[in-house]
C-alpha cells in the first residue's frame, strides 16, 4: 500500500536528522529522491548511501528562507509527486530573551520557508496536471505550549493552519496537503538533554514513557506521501506517544 515506485520526491532540510531519515525511507519505498538543503557535502554523502543501498537519489542546493534559490531547487528537482517540506530550525531560550533576530531567523525558515517551498512545489505540480502529495513536517509544540520554545511554537502553529489553508486552495489540482506532528524523537542532537535529569522528567510525562524513534515516524509518513492517503488533505497527524492526551 506504501509502495512509491516509480514517484519522485523532493525532502528540504535533508543533511542530517528527520530530513535525511525521511529521505531514506522514501527511497527504500521506491521513490526517486532529492534531497535539497544548503549544506551540499552532507548531500552528497547522504545521496551516495542511498544508492548503495539500492535507491534512486539526487542532490540539490537549498536555502528556504530565500525565494530564488527555490524557485531554482524546485526546477532543478524535475517533476515532482511528493513534498516532505522538512526544513527548520529552533532555539532554546525563555521568552523575554528572545530577540527580534531569534524570533525573524525562525519564522522565516520553518513557516515563510515552508511556504515558499510548498507554493512552488504546489504550482509545478498543476502545470504538471499530475497532483500529488505535499508532507509538512510541523510539531505536538504547534498544538501545546513548552517552556523556552516560543518562536518555534509560534512557527508550527503556523505550519499546522498553513496545512489546512492549502488543503482547501489545492485540492481541485488533486494536490493533497497533510502534516506530520511528530512528539518529542530521539536524535544525535538531543541525546545529552533527554539523559538529564530534565529530559527523564520530560519523558515520563509521555503516556507511553518513552521517547520517539525515527522508525516510528515511516509509517504515518508513507501514509501521507502514498496514494493510501489519497481521501485525506488539510488534515495532522500526530505521533507522540500519547503526550498530546497527557494530565496535568
Amino acid at each position: 500500500m506504501f509502495d512509491l515506485t516509480g514517484k519522485r520526491a523532493l525532502v528540504t532540510g535533508a543533511s542530517s536528522g528527520l530530513g535525511a531519515h525521511f529521505a531514506r525511507v522514501l527511497a527504500r519505498a521506491g521513490a526517486h529522491v532529492v534531497v535539497a538543503a544548503r549544506r551540499e557535502e552532507a548531500l552528497r554523502t547522504l545521496v551516495e548511501e542511498i544508492m548503495r543501498a539500492g535507491g534512486s537519489a539526487a542532490a540539490v542546493r537549498l536555502d528556504v528562507t530565500d525565494a530564488a534559490s527555490v524557485a531554482e531547487a524546485v526546477a532543478a528537482a524535475g517533476r515532482l509527486d511528493v513534498l516532505v517540506n522538512n526544513a527548520g530550525v529552533t532555539n532554546t531560550k525563555p521568552v523575554l530573551d528572545q530577540t527580534e533576530d531569534d524570533f525573524d531567523f525562525i519564522l522565516d525558515t520553518n513557516l515563510k520557508g515552508g511556504f515558499l517551498v510548498a507554493t512552488q512545489v504546489a504550482r509545478a505540480m498543476r502545470d504538471a496536471g499530475t497532483g500529488g502529495s505535499i508532507v509538512n513536517v510541523a510539531s505536538i509544540l504547534g498544538l501545546r505550549q513548552g517552556g523556552q520554545v516560543t518562536p518555534y511554537a509560534i512557527s508550527k502553529a503556523g505550519v499546522i493552519q498553513m496545512t489546512r489553508q492549502l488543503g482547501l486552495e489545492l485540492a481541485r489540482f488533486g494536490i493533497r496537503v497533510n502534516a506530520l506532528a511528530p512528539g518529542y524523537v530521539a536524535t544525535e542532537l538531543n541525546d545529552a538533554f533527554f539523559a538529564s535529569e530534565a529530559g527523564q522528567v520530560l519523558v515520563r510525562r509521555i503516556p507511553q514513557r518513552r521517547l520517539g524513534a525515527l522508525e516510528d515516524l515511516d509509517g504515518p509518513l508513507l501514509l501521507l506521501a502514498s496514494d493510501t492517503s489519497r481521501y485525506m488533505t488539510g488534515s495532522t497527524i500526530t505521533v507522540d506517544g500519547g503526550h498530546l492526551v497527557s494530565t496535568l
